[in-house]
């Protein structure tokens, strides 16, 4: 908890200006200075945005703060369908067709200059599948009549959207539903960090198994000779079978780096292991010379880049 606590207060919440001149926009706000989450009200590149920035620690050789790549892009009802009827007119005549005030060109240009956002759409509301055919065709002609009664237009701007802009569209109904999703977004990318680090497959020998943090070693050791065993493992067409006889015949790596340095040449370090059994279920194998030779490579090489096959 401390932790999470600790990399929410590295970020920022950064609410777009114009968003204020909703006065449901209070919801909002109110539910950020509660929680005491830092926020910014400035205005930003893309209209009606929310932006996140991430103060990075002391060291870092990037300057600080950073701009996460997420950005929510508030629309109301109207604003949306306005958008479809660009896109579509986009599709069929090209975008130098399109208006040059409408939202859907502004959001174009902001994804050309940068592409590696990620922008999601939040449509105040409801989602076009809960609209009932008689609906479509007499209070939302009220909204917006240049729909016409093609609903499949609405479908079309929405893979359009996610296909060629990766921009992906939710419905909120309400300004709490807009601010339930901005705190969860904040919760999440507080955590980025942390479930980068141990998602990393550094040691994936220690990654899978029962407890969460894959092969568990107790503090008087126990469990050390399970990783060991995995870590051989993890040599390309080694068995569990032939780790394990690997294993037993030196339960660490200690004594097998011990039992090469015994040895006078470098042909009988590299066969040390061959001639060792390798039982699976009633099957009974030797290691090998290819495979001796590789857990010899792989424990005693100095080159970092080397390929053991």
């Amino acid at each position: 908890m401390f932790g999470s606590m600790n990399c929410l207060k590295c970020l920022t919440v950064c609410v777009d200006s114009a968003l204020l001149q909703d006065e449901r926009s209070d919801i909002l706000l109110g539910s950020l200075f509660s929680l005491e989450w830092k926020t910014t009200i400035e205005e930003q590149q893309l209209l009606h945005s929310i932006t996140w920035t991430r103060d990075l620690p002391q060291g870092e050789d990037r300057p600080s703060p950073v701009l996460e790549e997420q950005v929510l892009m508030v629309l109301t009802l109207n604003d949306f369908l306005d958008m479809v009827v660009s896109i579509k007119h986009a599709e069929q005549k090209g975008t130098e067709e399109v208006a040059v005030n409408s939202l859907f060109k502004q959001l174009s240009e902001y994804l050309n200059r940068n592409g590696e956002k990620v922008v999601t759409l939040a449509v105040m509301g409801p989602n076009p599948n809960s609209w009932t055919l008689c609906s479509r065709r007499h209070e939302d002609q009220m909204l917006r009549p240049q729909m016409g009664e093609e609903g499949s237009d609405i479908e079309e701007a929405l893979v359009f959207l996610q296909l060629y802009r990766n921009t992906s569209v939710i419905f909120l109904e309400s300004w709490q539903g807009l601010t339930d999703h901005v705190c969860a977004i904040t919760k999440a990318l507080s955590k980025r960090p942390f479930k980068q680090l141990t998602e990393q497959d550094n040691l994936p020998f220690c990654l899978d198994g029962s407890w969460a943090s894959g092969v568990r070693v107790e503090r008087d050791g126990t469990g050390l000779s399970h990783v060991w065993s995995r870590q051989i493992q993890q040599l390309n067409r080694v068995s569990p079978a032939v780790a394990a006889g690997v294993s037993s015949a030196f339960p660490s790596p200690q004594l097998l780096l011990q039992a090469y340095k015994d040895l006078d040449s470098e042909v009988e370090r590299k066969g040390l292991l061959a001639d060792l059994l390798a039982k699976s279920g009633e099957r009974e194998r030797r290691v090998g010379p290819e495979i001796s030779n590789r857990v010899y490579r792989f424990l005693t090489a100095q080159n970092p880049e080397l390929v053991l096959d």
